[in-house]
């Protein structure tokens, strides 16, 4: 079951990056939910190629069909079929490809494990896989906020070596993040940013950075000890997008160099419940939420497949100069921050899912 996902909420995506189509089959949302194609467009528009001159300028307009699980605008309970067809497809761009494993891209490793690979755009290891995830997000993220006032807001925080200063993440807003075309809230640091892109994409390069996302109002008690720890959890659907290196949570790396009489976190009494008069945590303890705001951070690579020309060998083991052909970003980050929050209101929805079964049967 390596395409699927969750386990109360079931997500499977299927497609390849130059398929006739690519989406998701959504198993376990509940019933009754007011759901149209319009409440998933949103975050597929803000994902889709061809945004600006910082991203790919394959030409997708990424329209969601839902094709089954819903009748009259409602979910049936049933499994949901989304569908997005790829429209721009040029595998004509991999033909020498098709014989040079990519420096750094699972064109490699594909081929070692399957015997066999997609030989255009990346197959399912191509970042195009990632629309059935953004999409059944969005659905995810509907019952969240309905259900409980959830929000997810994720930001570009760092290119390469510029970083953004800290934002309050209690009151950050997705129109704030989208007001830059980097995704980075801080307009001084976007305009560092989006000028170290360019910089790198004129050079036929590419370059890394790191997503921030904070989970607000998100219940107490999501999360299952000992292997499904709610950060466990996060960080395996965080490390399964493309190109992502390494994730932390709350203070993460940089807790190592505090002392733990400055990195706990006191209790204090908020409104008719206790929480959390720091965050070191990052909204999670025991493995479990505690009702703080959940804070991590995801690190993405550079690009693998870049225009300037790379001595490498073939698969017959002849070396060769690749330059690449075909479209592709300069540097993800900015068109990951929808990918991100989808991935984190499906862990959290399966999460919460299994909390209220658990509440739903302990009386009994």
């Amino acid at each position: 079951m390596s395409s699927t996902l969750g386990t109360l909420f079931r997500v499977t995506t299927f497609g390849e990056s130059h398929c006739k189509g690519v989406g998701a089959i959504v198993d376990g949302c509940p019933a009754g939910m007011a759901l149209t194609e319009a409440d998933i467009q949103p975050q597929l528009s803000r994902r889709r190629p061809g945004q600006s001159d910082l991203s790919t300028p394959r030409q997708e307009a990424d329209q969601v069909a839902v094709y089954s699980g819903t009748e009259f605008g409602r979910t049936l309970g049933t499994p949901i079929m989304l569908l997005i067809n790829n429209k721009d497809q040029r595998p004509q761009d991999y033909g020498e490809m098709s014989r040079i494993p990519r420096p750094s891209h699972a064109d490699f490793t594909y081929q070692m494990k399957y015997g066999v690979r997609a030989s255009s755009g990346g197959g399912r290891a191509s970042a195009r896989e990632t629309i059935g995830r953004v999409a059944a997000g969005a659905i995810a993220e509907k019952w969240l906020r309905e259900t409980y006032g959830t929000e997810i807001v994720a930001w570009v925080s760092a290119v390469g070596d510029i970083e953004a200063p800290e934002v309050d993440a209690l009151r950050i807003s997705r129109a704030e993040v989208d007001s830059q075309m980097v995704r980075c809230p801080d307009a001084a640091t976007a305009g560092q940013m989006e000028a170290r892109i360019k910089e790198v994409l004129a050079d036929k390069d590419s370059i890394g950075g790191i997503l921030t996302c904070v989970c607000r109002n998100v219940p107490i008690g999501l999360g299952e000890p000992v292997f499904d720890k709610l950060e466990a959890r996060l960080a395996q659907a965080m490390l399964s997008l493309p190109a992502t290196k390494g994730f932390d949570i709350g203070s993460g790396f940089a807790g190592t160099r505090m002392r733990g009489s400055r990195h706990n976190d006191p209790f204090v009494k908020k409104g008719q419940q206790l929480g959390t008069r720091t965050n070191y945590s990052g909204g999670v303890q025991g493995g479990i939420s505690n009702g703080e705001p959940i804070v991590f951070r995801v690190a993405f690579k550079p690009v693998a497949t870049i225009g300037r020309a790379q001595e490498t060998v073939d698969f017959d083991g002849e070396a060769v100069v690749l330059a690449a052909k075909g479209r592709h970003d300069p540097c993800v980050v900015p068109r990951a921050v929808p990918i991100v929050e989808a991935m984190a209101a499906l862990v959290l929805i399966d999460m919460a899912l299994q909390q209220r079964a658990r509440q739903t049967v302990s009386p009994l």
